[in-house]
């Protein structure tokens, strides 16, 4: 992977939001981001298949529900990248996190 196609695959708000809450998970299923992100099952299914693409994220089938995490084999830079972007900026997917907690206690997740 090459440093402009692991940040064109970031480039936008979704994605790169999407990467930083599984980050800080560890991992997360479509219906944590759906919650999380407020948007639609498809929208941000069709925006995890493109970080997979990428290879910046790898999927598990668990039953019905697909979990996602950091690819193992992402190069340790952008490991760094994401965990330093994670770190210095938690006010930028604070309200997405929240928003996933609150779902959670609702049971309104997967």
């Amino acid at each position: 992977m090459t440093p402009l196609q692991f940040f064109k695959c970031l480039s936008d708000d979704t994605r790169l939001k999407s990467i930083l809450i599984i980050h800080q998970l560890e991992e997360a299923c479509v219906c944590d981001l759906m919650a999380a992100l407020e948007l639609d099952q498809p929208k941000v299914s069709r925006h995890l298949a493109e970080l997979r693409k990428c290879n910046i994220l790898r999927d598990e089938r668990r039953g019905k529900w697909v979990y996602y995490q950091l690819h193992e084999q992402l190069p340790d830079w952008a490991k760094t990248v994401i965990r330093q972007t994670a770190d210095s900026n938690p006010s930028y997917f604070a309200d997405a996190l929240s928003k996933l907690k609150a779902a959670k206690q609702q049971a309104s997740c997967c």
